[in-house]
């Protein structure tokens, strides 16, 4: 029988690990990277900056800056890993952008964008380094998706997109890799506190607004998604949700199909009549599938 997307293994320590992290520099990378130095883990972080911003990093993290959209950095890269390391542990890809809005407003560079660095750059990262993984026979891939890859509200069509392919890509890694050992996780958190409200584009300037208070006044912060993503990740779960809402969330869009398509259904209404803070009644939506399905 299939494997449960959420079934767990028995917790397994990153110490002595070598771990890569994009995005980490700021946000739940940055998260993540505290939570593999304190498991004892060797980190390198590449983010966009220069350097790193001063403190963001705990001591002894190495840091370089890597575009994920540039290919022939990602070559050197795995070079510089290979020379340095001889090997390569944890491949995590979670830089990211957040662009939303409505189909007809969302402007295609603002898709362009989105694609490039949310889901090629996690195409070739893992393109730069599966060869490297398959070598020796062993390593973990996790990828940074949203519960927007499995549930996909209107308004967010582009994000939807990404985040959808990034899940999509995991899954087929999942078992791809499977025969050289490579293990594959996706997280996909709901909102938290994060600075990916400063990386919003896109012309739909009232979805924005609504992202950007849903953001900064989530109930949870990077620290405490990164808790529960690591703890899915020392358990090499493939689909990590962190946090109880969006596990219903996405439970009652598998198990409870016709709730959950009336409610999105009437977030749709809501769009199309131009009602106000349509990202907040999704994130109402989500909490009321969550309802129904512990019922």
């Amino acid at each position: 029988m299939p494997r449960n997307p959420l079934s767990r293994k028995q917790p397994q320590s990153y110490a002595g690990k070598r771990a890569l992290v994009t995005g980490g520099a700021s946000g739940l990378g940055q998260a993540l990277v505290k939570q593999l130095v304190a498991d004892g883990a060797t980190v390198l972080v590449v983010d966009v900056h220069e350097q790193a911003p001063e403190g963001a990093l705990p001591e002894g993290v190495l840091y370089r800056q890597l575009d994920v959209r540039d290919e022939e950095g990602w070559d050197e890269l795995r070079n510089w890993v290979e020379a340095s390391w001889g090997g390569l542990d944890l491949l995590v890809n979670n830089a990211g952008i957040a662009v939303g809005g409505r189909i007809d407003v969302t402007s295609l560079d603002d898709w362009d964008r989105i694609i490039e660095i949310n889901l090629m750059g996690v195409v070739k990262g893992i393109r730069a380094f599966v060869p490297m993984l398959k070598e020796q026979g062993s390593g973990h891939i996790v990828s940074t998706a949203s519960l927007a890859g499995l549930v996909h509200a209107p308004s967010m069509s582009a994000y939807n997109v990404v985040k959808a392919g990034v899940v999509a890509l995991s899954e087929t890694l999942r078992y791809e890799l499977s025969p050289w050992h490579i293990d594959v996780s996706v997280i996909c958190p709901s909102f938290f506190r994060t600075n990916l409200a400063e990386s919003l584009a896109g012309k739909d300037v009232e979805m924005e607004e609504t992202a950007v208070k849903l953001i900064t006044k989530a109930p949870r912060s990077a620290d405490q998604v990164a808790a529960r993503a690591y703890d899915g990740m020392r358990r090499r779960k493939f689909i990590i949700l962190t946090d109880n809402d969006g596990i219903a969330a996405y439970n009652g869009k598998r198990f409870s199909h016709a709730v959950y398509d009336r409610m999105m259904k009437q977030a749709g209404a809501d769009v199309r009549s131009s009602k106000p803070n349509q990202l907040e009644k999704i994130a109402e939506l989500q909490k009321n599938v969550a309802a129904r399905r512990k019922r």
